[in-house]
């Protein structure tokens, strides 16, 4: 399994009416996370791109336990609890604030596609060879 935190302070134009993180803004905050995963693994989105392979999101899934507010530090921890080896690879996220309160949990499942042709391909070797430690012992790393 492959885990990391990632750190985002929360900005006033993020907030709704009541104060709170409007809720679209988390897609943002788990793409913050996904991408400083990836670069934190020495791969990079631009990359991977220019090689002609995108990884759009098929689904997204979030449940709001806390509201998180103007100015509030937060965690992003984003865990890969499986190795990436199909089309498809799977993000889980908890987000909490400074005092370690949980406030939300989510997903998301992206697919790799090849450029050309539109249609999924199977995740790049680079990917699998970088993510294949973490997932070789069972050790969180």
């Amino acid at each position: 399994m492959y885990q990391t935190d990632v750190q985002i302070r929360v900005r006033y134009s993020e907030t709704d009416q009541m104060g709170y993180v409007y809720y679209g803004n988390y897609a943002a905050y788990f793409e913050v996370a996904r991408t400083e995963a990836f670069r934190r693994l020495g791969i990079h989105y631009k990359e991977m791109e220019a090689a002609g392979v995108m990884m759009p999101v098929l689904e997204m899934k979030t449940k709001f336990i806390k509201p998180a507010k103007y100015d509030d530090l937060l965690t992003i921890r984003l865990f890969l609890k499986h190795n990436p080896t199909a089309a498809r690879i799977l993000f889980e996220y908890e987000v909490f604030n400074e005092a370690e309160q949980l406030l939300t949990i989510g997903e998301t499942t992206m697919v790799f596609v090849d450029m050309k042709t539109g249609r999924p391909t199977p995740t790049p070797q680079e990917i699998q060879q970088t993510m294949a430690p973490y997932f070789a012992d069972g050790v969180t790393r």
